[in-house]
């Protein structure tokens, strides 16, 4: 559903027997509130659609810039909407951007934003991806502490971190209440003959969901569960992925 309205794309959703959705920022605001309202859709919160090409933890200041403005629209957006989370990849590792660096850029960006999500009441909740950054969930803990505010928060992402051979389950532990939204993903560690890592469809790859279910309702004080996945579903694939969502939530 591609290049499906916002609307129509809600309304799938809502008949695969979801109750949320989750809106990049700067999107037509008044669109997706009316969507929403047409639906009946709650907002869980809100992904920012800067961080990857505007990181904060860009060497150029100006970029930086550029990447704290949008973070700025991605609360306004997340206010605008009455949920109280964004979505923030904070930094990202390469060969320009040493890890040391990406750590200091990263948290003096997130310090100038705390005021304005303070002000809006909306948490930064920042992700664990594939920026080769916070790769362990003991320093996940450090970074989260150090801005002493409960308006950072951690993001975690089951998939992602599948992918780096950890235990999701083990993370959520150690997290605990500093994680302020969760991201349901399969993840399998099979490849292919060249090599590549194959994709599963959730609840049949190697994630124990029984473990992670037992301690997502240990640890995770919030309401919402999200399920981030392509945009290129019809409504079948969307009710079998609803049906596969439910059987985790049993689990």
């Amino acid at each position: 559903m591609r290049d499906a309205s916002v609307l129509e794309k809600c309304k799938a959703i809502k008949e695969a027997g979801f109750q949320g959705i989750e809106p990049n920022s700067h999107m037509d605001r008044q669109e997706v509130i009316d969507a929403a309202k047409a639906t009946g859709l709650s907002i869980t919160d809100v992904c920012c659609n800067t961080h990857w090409n505007r990181p904060l933890s860009h060497p150029d200041a100006a970029v930086r810039q550029e990447g704290l403005d949008g973070v700025i629209v991605s609360l306004e957006d997340a206010h605008a909407y009455g949920t109280d989370a964004i979505l923030l990849v904070p930094g990202v590792v390469n060969e320009n951007v040493p890890y040391d660096e990406c750590w200091r850029r990263s948290v003096e960006g997130i310090k100038k934003l705390l005021p304005i999500a303070e002000k809006l009441k909306v948490m930064i909740c920042v992700e664990n991806v594939g920026n080769y950054f916070l790769l362990s969930p003991m320093e996940a803990c450090n970074y989260v502490d150090q801005f002493n505010s409960p308006y950072v928060k951690f993001y975690f992402d089951i998939g992602n971190i599948m992918s780096t051979y950890n235990w999701p389950d083990h993370w959520i532990n150690i997290l605990g209440d500093r994680i302020g939204r969760i991201h349901i993903k399969e993840y399998t560690r099979q490849v292919d003959e060249q090599g590549r890592r194959l994709r599963s469809q959730l609840a049949e790859g190697d994630v124990n969901w029984t473990k992670v279910m037992e301690a997502i309702r240990k640890n995770y004080k919030h309401v919402w569960l999200t399920t981030e996945q392509g945009s290129s579903r019809t409504l079948e694939e969307l009710k079998d992925l609803s049906a596969r969502f439910d059987k985790i939530l049993g689990m």
